[in-house]
């Protein structure tokens, strides 16, 4: 099959079955929203894809070719983490360099969000500033998949408007895996909504399939 498969993922944490035979398949144009209660293992499927977790059983392949590990991976698929990731003491437009074509590079440097921060350091800048840094390095990448862990976490509202436009733009080349808290971006932007309950993934159509699973609060009835 085409595109980036995931099959057949399991994981434990001692006794505790975490993923249970996960499969997901995401095409390029495609972003998947994958909701879930915190500690039901979102974070760690998406290192089990990008290879930096090992698990009980993982099966991973892009256009029919197996990806094994992480050095298999050869660029294909990039993981955004949770937590900052960018070196401290490189000017933002070095970085810029370091990760991107020359291309890419040219085109990235150019966009507005990213211009007041050329000629600082990541250590100079907020958490929700660097946020941005990332999210924009990921998506001017040469990935064909990019894996998002809480993407918009700390980044001002007015900025996540953009940074939403900015991803779905870029769906023309790319496909995304994407987490967040606030499912209400997810829910936005997303072309298919996953649920990770108990260890499996429940595909979701409608919104209210979100409560019945529990995910998502009944709504209150008025007197």
């Amino acid at each position: 099959m085409s595109g980036l498969q995931v099959d057949s993922i399991r994981k434990n944490f001692g006794l505790r079955q975490v993923l249970n035979d996960i499969f997901i398949s995401c095409q390029q144009g495609e972003i998947i929203g994958l909701l879930g209660r915190n500690g039901s293992g979102k974070s760690t499927l998406l290192k089990i894809i990008f290879g930096t977790v090992n698990a009980e059983n993982r099966f991973v392949s892009i256009d029919d070719i197996p990806i094994n590990s992480l050095f298999e991976n050869q660029g294909l698929i990039h993981y955004l983490p949770q937590e900052n990731f960018l070196p401290d003491h490189i000017k933002i437009k070095g970085v810029i360099s370091l990760f991107c074509s020359r291309h890419q590079g040219a085109i990235l440097t150019e966009n507005e969000l990213i211009r007041p921060f050329l000629n600082q350091k990541s250590s100079q800048l907020s958490g929700g500033e660097r946020r941005v840094v990332e999210v924009l390095l990921m998506v001017h990448s040469e990935a064909k998949y990019l894996l998002f862990d809480e993407p918009f976490n700390g980044i001002s509202p007015l900025f996540i408007e953009q940074i939403k436009l900015i991803i779905t733009e870029h769906t023309k080349t790319k496909g995304f895996l994407i987490t967040d808290h606030d499912y209400h971006h997810i829910l936005e932007i997303s072309s298919n909504i996953m649920l990770l309950h108990e260890g499996a993934i429940k595909r979701i159509k409608e919104v209210h399939e979100l409560v019945e699973w529990g995910y998502l609060p009944q709504a209150k009835n008025r007197d």
